[in-house]
């Protein structure tokens, strides 16, 4: 019997317990640039000993013999859906590896979180996403929240990590800056065709959708608003695209439907807290 590691809602080892506080408050320049943009991009959040255990978990939880694993939420060892492309994607490592739990607890992401979010935080869900070289697919222009309209207020935030060098090249995220402040926009497939967005976008939003590349070193890290337009294309270089993202809310978010908000988690009542054993409080403000 596989150990849930829902269960702790504590840091298991010490891989993320060496960070000082003082170190990595944003400034209130990037809090703005955030608010007004949509994102913020740059903020390192890990270390080289910490990327490389990282690395090694994921490369276990890669493993053909884990898509069996009914503590993943989801699980697709390639999620594309282009001929010779491939994107690995997973929801719920949190619950398998203890690198991939402890991450949960880094400070070097909960103060910024706690920041952006204006109190405490809570933790929604984690991902994560993997382009192989050379065959790596696309994540189509979405936002975030157009998967997570179970829950509400829109008062939800995303930490994209990165464990290699995030380059045009190898499919880079990308987002367009301030359309946090559009409409809520339909769901489309997450790795289908890059552009489908496009024809639910007005004549003024198709104006500003001028996308920016985020460029990141490893251990490096980019937050955006749910509502952030973002995708990436294909990694046509010669190394892997890894990533793990880490999506939270600020504490007070309800949920919005009695089914279950992840599968295979204990529904929570349309109009009850996120809270329990699935959703830790990660952050006290």
């Amino acid at each position: 019997m596989r150990e849930d590691l829902s269960f702790f809602h504590q840091p298991l080892t010490d891989v993320f317990s060496s960070v000082k506080t003082d170190d990595f408050f944003l400034s209130g320049e990037q809090i703005d640039f955030f608010h007004e943009n949509g994102y913020l991009k740059g903020i390192k959040i890990l270390d080289d000993e910490q990327i490389a255990v990282l690395r090694s978990a994921l490369d276990e939880l890669m493993k053909p013999a884990q898509s069996a694993n009914p503590l993943f939420y989801e699980y697709h060892s390639n999620e594309s859906l282009e001929k010779d492309k491939i994107l690995f994607h997973a929801l719920g490592a949190w619950r398998v590896s203890e690198a991939f739990h402890d991450i949960l607890w880094n400070r070097r992401f909960l103060v910024p979180a706690s920041q952006i979010l204006g109190g405490a935080v809570r933790f929604w869900h984690d991902q994560l996403f993997v382009k192989p070289a050379l065959s790596g697919g696309v994540v189509a222009w979405h936002q975030d929240y157009s998967y997570w309209t179970r829950t509400a207020p829109v008062n939800h935030l995303t930490c994209w990590i990165g464990l290699d060098d995030s380059t045009r090249e190898n499919g880079c995220v990308h987002y367009v800056p301030r359309s946090h402040k559009w409409n809520l926009l339909p769901r489309k497939n997450l790795a289908n065709e890059m552009n489908a967005i496009f024809d639910d976008l007005n004549d003024e939003q198709k104006r500003e959708f001028k996308p920016v590349p985020i460029e990141l070193k490893p251990g490096e890290a980019s937050f955006h608003h749910p509502l952030t337009v973002h995708g990436s294309f294909e990694n046509f270089s010669d190394k892997p695209r890894r990533a793990v993202v880490i999506n939270v809310v600020g504490d007070g978010v309800l949920s919005d439907s009695n089914e279950p908000l992840l599968a295979g988690v204990t529904p929570i009542p349309k109009g009850e807290k996120l809270r329990g054993q699935f959703f830790p409080l990660l952050f006290k403000s």
